[in-house]
């Protein structure tokens, strides 16, 4: 021990004295439930926080969100821990002595001041510290009763020049981290070689969030694919998929043998197991943790052979009144790094020293999150490991799409999955874990709906929340309130995440306990809200309606209306696509620009690497020989990579913003328009080649198609739109998978409505059959505009459909039938918008103000990035990736490798 002793003072008759070394979210957890249960009632608390770092308690799992600026990790409300608990931050616990019921704590003399973003302090006990030893006197606490919560640190790997390399495991190592990427990009005057030793949970997030701010980011893993000790192979192949493909190399299957320096003392590069030297400014280990048990051992408690404090089901260790949670202690065998399971500790502690009988459920080991940018979530036994399980699987490889439900032998008790690309049916199934699926497995991934099949509420013993072990009818309970009329129920989201704790943590259960208060409330009779946002109470609908009964014109009459504030990403498109729908006007004048989405505010779709894609209309994928002529010379002409869309059109990718109203003008004089492919509208309208050639076809599938997307061209709407045309029961079109599919008879045409792609597919339903092209048309018409007018923000046909009260029948009881009397006035509106049509290219091409807005500055009409490098994929010119631009050559995907051309010397090779 260092320094002198200074014994506190005795706590007050009756008052039990409970020290919690560690300030991490285990330890403010079980500072909380102590906190709550002595307001309960049971014996009064006094309880100290030892915490060595200069914050307070923060939220680890959240800590890449520092990597994209300061930002606020405090868990909780720090006043509620005020006059209850003492919190002694920049303090160590130095020695324990079970016997004498003592903890010797030290001050941590401060290397430099804790960031001014720093999250927020409570109050503290300061302390003199004594300089040249790092730590101040020591004081000695006495307790009866000891928590360790004391965590783990990051895993160094045992290779040369390790002490090189940085962690990443706390506040201070991530703000260190950005400081260092952004003072090594301006001192080489090139983004930052990154190189992460680590393909798991942090090691991804460090990777991603470096990526972001810039830098040059490289994975190793030792692993023959990411995660795999949560993920299988093909889910880890899956997102190795995606994650090289924005730009981040990944080494996978090797280990680390050496930091290379050089004579400064500089990192330049980390050499693998083969040999293999990855270029470096500096490396970053995310190798796994290592429990914090040193006090523990000096003391003599029983410490695990692989690390960690031994505790017993209700968390006690092998001495008393000492107690450990989080990933300090070993249970079963085992130390677990996440939130779930120290939650779970931190309560069983919380009620022991409570007088309660509380032991550990288990370890639930389930996680949701978003690594780099990609939907990952597993649970349960995802490795299929049980005997005799069953796995049905769907792998989409081209969309970095894995989904895998493990269920018995029954092929209906659920025991676990894992998601990658898109994990929304994780909300629905993570709950009915160990129960019998109320349907088929399959019906729950991307080749069925998606979603929660219809029908079987969940029980209320089901867990919604599994990080704080929220059961749905703990949920349930709390909107209804203790007298059963929701007089003092929470009927508000952000009452019933903070009265339950259900979605506070990681937050992946939000839209399962939404649910779940808005059928609760609906079944109440309480009219649940609909506002857009914070700035609009009104939902899209009310929106769409005020605005037209009004005569709004403009975005300024609409906020100054409607809204309040500035608006935000939420409400600003919604208003813009409203106007749009309704006055048919240039979609960026009268203001309406600063709403707009990115790819709206361009006329043209940006993609990844900063260019935008160009997408001429091609009615029905009819053109001529001349019109496939000048897109292949604006493809020549401009080096852009060219695709034929699955809507039949041709799609040139790679041009700059000041290339667009040059490649425009050119297809504009030849009679092309704009494709409307980067904004909420209509996009296509597919269609098979019908009765002009094929000897099955029963109409004309071409002309049809072709006038449809002639009159619906350029109407916004809730979310993109496309129809599909076939010529016979064929249906080569494959019209039943898009929101409005139109299928030939011999009799006239089927209509169906309500299909559509994206990651969850639906089959259009027959609305109406054997009509007459005017009765087809006019059922559109009212179909489309129903939609534009009643459909929430960025909702599907299809869930639109399925939303609406009565749904496909009300759908056709308003559309054929004229059930609200409101089929004129449908048809109205949908002539005046195709009265009104004016091609956006074009009506840009007119206006030199409007053309200002395609200068990449205001000072240079035009310019080039002679960084951009480009590279040849199949025959064709494509941007190069980091790795591709890191080497001395340029990498084809096909043929031969060619030179990369000098600094400054031009923008391709």
């Amino acid at each position: 021990m260092v320094g002198s002793i200074e014994h506190a003072p005795d706590a007050p008759g009756g008052v039990r004295r409970v020290v919690v070394i560690g300030a991490g979210p285990a330890a403010h957890r079980v500072v909380d439930a102590l906190v709550a249960r002595s307001a309960a009632g049971s014996d009064p608390l006094e309880i100290t926080v030892i915490g060595e770092e200069s914050h307070a308690p923060y939220d680890r799992v959240a800590l890449s969100k520092r990597l994209d600026g300061p930002v606020d990790l405090s868990l909780g409300h720090p006043e509620s821990w005020h006059g209850t608990v003492r919190f002694r931050s920049g303090t160590r616990a130095v020695h324990i002595d079970p016997k004498a019921g003592t903890v010797a704590i030290a001050r941590v003399r401060a290397a430099s001041p804790a960031p001014a973003a720093a999250p927020r302090a409570f109050r503290e006990e300061e302390s003199a510290t004594e300089p040249g030893n790092g730590l101040g006197a020591t004081q000695l606490l006495p307790y009866d009763e000891l928590v360790l919560a004391t965590g783990s640190s990051a895993t160094v790997p045992p290779i040369v020049n390790a002490a090189h390399g940085r962690v990443y495991r706390t506040i201070d190592d991530v703000d260190e981290i950005v400081a260092a990427t952004g003072i090594l990009g301006e001192r080489l005057g090139r983004p930052a070689n990154v190189v992460v030793v680590g393909g798991g949970l942090l090691g991804l997030e460090a990777a991603g969030g470096l990526h972001r701010l810039g830098a040059r980011t490289a994975v190793v893993h030792s692993g023959r694919w990411l995660m795999s000790s949560q993920l299988d192979e093909g889910a880890g192949q899956a997102l190795g998929r995606i994650i090289s493909g924005e730009g981040i190399d990944l080494h996978l299957g090797r280990r680390p043998t050496e930091i290379a320096i050089d004579a400064s003392g500089s990192v330049t590069a980390i050499v693998l197991t083969d040999g293999t030297r990855v270029p470096a400014d500096f490396v970053i280990f995310s190798i796994g943790i290592t429990p914090r048990d040193e006090l523990a051992r000096a003391a003599g408690l029983v410490v695990a052979e692989r690390g960690g404090v031994v505790v017993a089901e209700d968390c006690s260790t092998s001495a008393p009144h000492v107690w450990a949670i989080g990933e300090v202690a070993s249970i079963d065998g085992s130390c677990v790094g996440l939130v779930a399971p120290a939650n779970a500790m931190a309560e069983v502690v919380a009620d022991r020293i409570a007088g309660g009988d509380a032991v550990f459920p288990g370890i639930d080991d389930a996680t949701k999150l978003k690594l780099a940018g990609v939907e990952v979530a597993s649970f349960g036994d995802a490795m299929g490991r049980t005997e005799r399980a069953l796995e049905v699987v769907y792998a989409d490889p081209a969309r970095g799409l894995y989904q895998k439900v493990v269920v018995a032998d029954d092929a209906k008790t659920l025991l676990g999955g894992i998601f990658v690309g898109d994990a929304s049916p994780y909300a629905s199934l993570r709950p009915l874990l160990g129960r019998e699926l109320p349907a088929e497995a399959g019906a729950y991934l991307s080749t069925g709906s998606g979603e929660a099949p219809a029908g079987g509420e969940l029980p209320d013993d089901a867990q919604v929340c599994s990080c704080n072990n929220v059961s749905v009818g703990t949920v349930r309970a709390a909107v209804v309130g203790q007298h059963g009329d929701h007089a003092d129920g929470c009927v508000e989201l952000g009452a019933l995440k903070s009265c339950t704790r259900a979605g506070t943590q990681c937050g992946s259960c939000v839209p399962l306990v939404k649910k779940l208060l808005e059928t609760e409330l609906v079944k109440a009779g309480k009219t649940v809200s609909k506002a857009l946002c914070e700035h609009v109470t009104l939902s899209r609908s009310e929106l769409f309606e005020s605005v037209r009964v009004l005569g709004l014109r403009s975005a300024d009459e609409v906020m100054q209306r409607f809204g309040a504030g500035l608006g935000c990403d939420v409400c600003k498109p919604v208003i813009a696509s409203v106007l749009a729908s309704q006055t048919s006007g240039y979609i960026l004048d009268d203001g309406a620009g600063p709403l707009q989405d990115t790819n709206d505010r361009a006329l043209a779709n940006m993609q990844k690497d900063g260019t935008y894609s160009v997408v001429p209309r091609i009615p029905g994928g009819e053109i001529t020989p001349q019109k496939l002529k000048v897109i292949a010379d604006v493809a020549a002409d401009y080096d852009l990579y060219t695709k034929i869309t699955g809507g039949q059109r041709i799609d040139l990718f790679g041009a700059r913003l000041e290339q667009l109203p040059e490649i425009w003008k050119i297809l504009v004089d030849a009679g092309f328009e704009s494709g409307q492919a980067y904004g909420k509208s209509l996009r296509t309208v597919k269609s098979c080649v019908g009765s002009t050639w094929c000897r099955y076809g029963v109409q004309d599938a071409v002309s049809m198609a072709i006038g449809l997307e002639l009159r619906y061209r350029g109407l916004r709407s809730p979310h993109k739109f496309k129809l599909g045309v076939s010529g016979c029961a064929r249906e080569c079109a494959e019209a039943r998978s898009k929101d409005i599919g139109v299928i030939a008879t011999d009799q006239g045409w089927n209509l169906y409505v309500g299909g559509n792609g994206g990651f969850q597919p639906a089959h259009a339903q027959l609305l109406a059959q054997d009509l007459d092209d005017e009765t087809l048309i006019r059922y559109i018409d009212r179909f489309v505009m129903y939609y534009v007018r009643t459909a929430d923000r960025l909702q599907r046909t299809a869930r639109w459909i399925e939303a609406l009260d009565g749904g496909l029948d009300h759908v056709r009881d308003v559309v054929c039938d004229d059930s609200l009397g409101i089929a004129d006035d449908l048809e109205q509106a949908m002539a005046s918008h195709v009265d009104s049509y004016e091609d956006e290219w074009a009506a840009t091409l007119k206006d030199p103000e409007r053309l200002r807005r395609f200068r990449s500055f205001v000072n240079a009409p035009s310019t080039g990035d002679p960084a951009v490098v480009r590279v040849r994929e199949r025959g064709q010119l494509r941007p190069a990736t980091l790795a591709e631009r890191s080497g001395d050559t340029a990498v084809l995907v096909s043929g031969p490798s060619i030179p990369m051309r000098p600094a400054g010397s031009g923008s391709e090779v």
